[in-house]
């Protein structure tokens, strides 16, 4: 069978997933461009999250780790859980790894995916059509950003960077908000990192609304981590331990309880070293939702507020909705509409067997898509280290 296997994305989780393919010795095309959200949809200046231990993007042989590359550069040495890594020296280790372990990559665009007769049928928007055996998405956050209806109503057209009301995932440089006020909606690292990178950039006045009811909060540097329990990739904590180790476990929860947990573990808090900079910067309102959105002439925008008992209005420049990102199958406008028809989902996701297998024989979902099935840990690059491998085995068993 000389037909491909297919991956769509080239962000960690294609990468990864392909260099594992690649390794069993199957064919394989890979199309997307390279680490594009790492460096055309986050902020210049924006630093990670996650330690360098839990910033690796698993490979089938050793040698490509963040400090392998570190060492390759000739740079700085990304390897305590004190040190904090830019977005920008992350993008360059992924496009380092897609080099060294990718070099076949396509940068062109998949526009559609059907299955006929048992086979994967794709065109690019080359113009190029061809059949594959076995389809793997990992499109990453790519259609994914998740806009509240509220935010929805008052941007009829969508959020927009230049408009009244973007998200969060469209800003490159912050710079263009220099003396405008700016309101950021969202309490997690995202909505906070991007406030306290908006006042640096010379905004006028910036707040943030957190909608819940938790008061905004920042992690524990590793010094104040606590001493008698297991580590994980994100601190330490039994649950944080059994969900980034013991994923398997994860698909036998009932459907509401693995709904609940990918969207409440592990946020929404701020980074321990992001605290510093957010205090005396950044005004905070808390504990109130935001019920109305509306654009004023002149194109300020106006928040309606209701919460603990309270209703409150504010007004900006621009609103940024730092509000997450929801797997949605039939945002993934690529698969056509019949194959869409046919992927079950449960717990807001496509439901997948232990090889990241979806109802439809031969194709595959990695990264954010598998978090309803395998857990919060497939929302983060560490995840690799868990599916690539699994997933790259189901495939070859399959389909090689």
């Amino acid at each position: 069978m000389n037909e491909p296997v297919a991956v769509i994305g080239a962000g960690p989780y294609g990468l990864s997933t392909a260099a594992h393919l690649r390794a069993r010795g199957l064919s394989v095309r890979v199309f997307g461009t390279p680490m594009v959200s790492w460096r055309e949809h986050m902020p210049a200046g924006m630093l990670l999250k996650s330690t360098p231990a839990a910033s690796n993007i698993d490979a089938p042989q050793v040698g490509h780790t963040l400090l392998d590359f570190c060492r390759a550069e000739g740079g700085k040495r990304y390897e305590s859980d004190w040190d904090i890594i830019p977005v920008e020296t992350f993008a360059r280790y992924g496009l380092w790894f897609q080099e060294r372990l990718v070099p076949e990559l396509e940068q062109v665009r998949v526009v559609s995916v059907d299955r006929r007769g048992g086979r994967f049928e794709l065109k690019l928007d080359s113009g190029e059509q061809f059949a594959a055996r076995a389809v793997v998405v990992a499109s990453g956050l790519t259609g994914l950003a998740h806009l509240p209806a509220e935010f929805a109503a008052a941007v009829p057209d969508g959020p927009s960077p230049t408009g009244p009301v973007s998200h969060s995932s469209q800003h490159r440089d912050l710079g263009r908000f220099a003396g405008r006020e700016v309101v950021v909606v969202g309490a997690g690292q995202s909505a906070l990192e991007s406030a306290v990178l908006l006042a640096e950039a010379g905004a006028t006045a910036v707040r943030v609304v957190a909608r819940g009811r938790r008061a905004v909060a920042f992690g524990a540097p590793p010094d104040r981590q606590p001493r008698l329990r297991p580590e994980s990739p994100f601190g330490r904590a039994w649950s944080l331990y059994a969900l980034s180790y013991h994923a398997a476990a994860f698909r036998r929860l009932p459907a509401p309880a693995r709904r609940y947990l990918v969207r409440t573990v592990l946020g929404p808090l701020g980074a321990w070293w992001l605290r510093e900079r957010f205090a005396g910067r950044v005004q905070v309102t808390q504990g109130q939702r935001v019920t109305r959105v509306e654009v004023e002439g002149g194109g300020r925008v106006a928040l309606s507020l209701r919460g603990g008992g309270r209703a409150g209005e504010l007004a900006a420049d621009h609103v940024m909705a730092a509000t997450g990102y929801r797997m949605n199958v039939a945002a993934l406008g690529f698969l056509g509409p019949e194959l869409r028809a046919e992927v079950v989902s449960r717990a807001g996701g496509p439901w997948l067997d232990a090889g990241y297998g979806s109802s439809v024989p031969g194709l595959y979902f990695t990264g954010l898509p598998a978090a309803a099935s395998f857990g919060p840990v497939m929302r983060f690059v560490c995840g690799t280290e868990y599916a690539s491998p699994r997933l790259a085995k189901a495939v070859a068993l399959a389909h090689g």
